[in-house]
């Protein structure tokens, strides 16, 4: 325990304030102690994970931080044929998970190879990249709700798993204690043809960095290289020597709108449909323009999941909802790679649009500062307003 942490030591970023309170639970019998006593003291709490994406005040948190650094990887029993069950503790670090999961031979999660942050997080996020997200491979989570003595099983059904979202993100309090996930065992088909195959490559972008079809299965070591390589072009791995690195990642969601405000778009905007099966209602931005309040259009937004399938012609929508490219609408706003406010130590990242960086020396103010702008930028020029994807803490959008 400390009282001179701050998040800036703590978090991806490199921002954020001083805390209160800092307490680290390394077993799950810690992890529900500590959360009992904090919630005893009446007073605020936040559970920390890898840090990667949270975005925190200058100000700093005045309450009890609960870092959670809980390790284990459990095989269990009673899964299908041709599959693995896994119990994972909340405070495994992602990306060692999936180069394990790699190792064994399990295939399922080696496309989201490279993702900063913990176990515990994944589920809170629904994380997914090049055509994988962890609503595919998701059984249920342990969770300890806010003020209960034991931590309660809960189902993926049970999580409303959307598009970067969940219950979980939409304020169920409590701290998630372990993740159960069900992927492909590969050991037979490795006895056959010498390799374990990964899923069907199911991103266009993925499939021409391997040089093979959608649809192709490929070894699931190739597939995490080939991911983390990718994701390093973009300064989307965690790299001292890369000061792209220091973000959250994407900052922005991509936004999902109506067919009719898809229209609207210039016709080399990219585009892709909403799974037909999905909620078939959003704001209209005429609605919020004439009152609408900003929070229910958000809240809107982050109830709806996306599909990555390739866009198709508007005339063949199978739907009314499509999502938008968030990278292309920043660019084409007229921000580019590297832009930052005069003055400011806070710029877009040289690699990719989407991501926020901290260029040595940044203010938590001056990350929301920019990212404003970029709020404002495209809403004046397309009408769309961008939904961050990190948690804010003791700061506003």
């Amino acid at each position: 325990m400390t009282d001179a942490t701050t998040f800036s030591e703590l978090t991806t970023l490199r921002v954020g304030g001083p805390i209160a309170r800092l307490v680290t639970a390394t077993t799950q019998r810690d992890l529900v102690d500590l959360a009992r006593e904090a919630w005893r003291a009446d007073a605020p709490w936040l559970a920390l994970g890898g840090g990667s994406n949270l975005l925190v005040g200058d100000e700093g948190f005045d309450g009890t931080v609960i870092r959670v650094a809980t390790r284990g990887i459990e095989v269990l029993p009673g899964a299908a044929e041709g599959s693995v069950r896994l119990r994972v503790q909340a405070g495994e670090t992602w990306d060692d998970l999936v180069d394990w999961t790699v190792e064994q031979g399990f295939s399922g999660l080696e496309a989201l190879s490279g993702i900063p942050g913990s176990v515990g997080a994944a589920p809170v996020q629904n994380i997914g990249a090049y055509g994988q997200e962890l609503e595919a491979v998701l059984v249920g989570i342990e969770f300890l709700d806010e003020g209960a003595d034991a931590p309660r099983r809960m189902t993926a059904d049970e999580l409303e798993l959307g598009y970067r979202t969940s219950v979980l993100k939409q304020g169920l309090a409590g701290i998630v204690v372990s993740v159960e996930l069900d992927l492909h065992d590969t050991s037979a088909e490795h006895a056959v043809l010498g390799e374990a195959l990964g899923q069907p490559i199911a991103y266009a972008q993925l499939a021409g960095a391997l040089g093979v079809q959608l649809g192709d299965r490929v070894p699931i070591a190739r597939v995490r290289e080939t991911v983390l390589a990718l994701r390093a072009s973009k300064g989307m791995v965690l790299d001292p020597d890369d000061p792209d690195s220091v973000s959250a990642g994407s900052f922005f969601t991509n936004p999902i709108v109506t067919e009719r405000v898809a229209r609207t778009m210039p016709a080399d905007a990219p585009r892709w449909y909403v799974a037909p099966d999905e909620p078939d209602e959003v704001t209209p931005l005429s609605t919020l323009a004439s009152g609408t309040p900003l929070d229910a259009f958000l809240e809107l937004q982050a109830s709806l999941e996306a599909s990555d399938a390739p866009a198709e012609p508007l005339e063949n929508a199978p739907g009314p909802l499509v999502k938008l490219s968030a990278a292309w609408l920043i660019e084409q706003s007229g921000i580019r790679r590297g832009f930052a406010l005069p003055g400011s130590r806070a710029a877009i990242s040289s690699k990719h649009t989407l991501a926020l960086t901290n260029r040595g020396g940044a203010s938590a103010g001056e990350l929301v500062q920019l990212a404003r702008f970029v709020q404002q930028r495209v809403q004046s020029e397309f009408g769309i307003v961008l939904r961050p994807e990190p948690v804010l803490v003791g700061v506003e959008l």
